[in-house]
């Protein structure tokens, strides 16, 4: 079985987290950043060439829900995003629950002291890791 990759899909950002070869921890990558909201091709060839390098088998892809467990605009779009994935790499995109993940990142990032300029430049691959260790701790949990 191969590795897992992580995605925390946003506007204008992907963050980006891969897991270990054994499955018990995500670390972070980078994050993919794009000029306008709606062009996706070179985002999809960066996921790919990651892919590729890190040999994964699967995609685990944040899905923005609301509190209340509705889903919104956000949520369209990632769902969006998971469907040019698969067509794109042939690879399973499960859909995970990530309300709360950005925030959770930006209180880690504060608690160490990071401030906002330096914030906005590793939030999103922390998010992805914040998602993609929330999975493999389910895959964990789940034997």
């Amino acid at each position: 079985m191969g590795r897992i990759i992580g995605l925390d899909f946003g506007s204008m950002t992907c963050g980006v987290a891969i897991s270990d070869p054994l499955l018990i921890t995500a670390q972070p990558i980078e994050t993919i950043r794009r000029t306008h909201e709606t062009k996706l091709r070179k985002t999809l060839a960066r996921i790919e060439a990651l892919i590729a390098e890190y040999e994964v088998d699967r995609i685990v892809l944040g899905l923005p829900k609301m509190l209340d467990n509705t889903e919104g605009e956000r949520a369209a779009k990632s769902r969006e995003f998971a469907a040019h994935l698969e067509r794109r790499t042939g690879l399973q995109v499960i859909l995970w629950d990530e309300r709360l993940s950005t925030v959770e990142a930006s209180r880690v990032l504060d608690e160490v002291g990071y401030g906002y300029v330096k914030k906005g430049e590793v939030i999103d691959k922390l998010a992805a890791v914040i998602i993609l260790q929330s999975y493999l701790n389910f895959l964990a949990n789940s034997k």
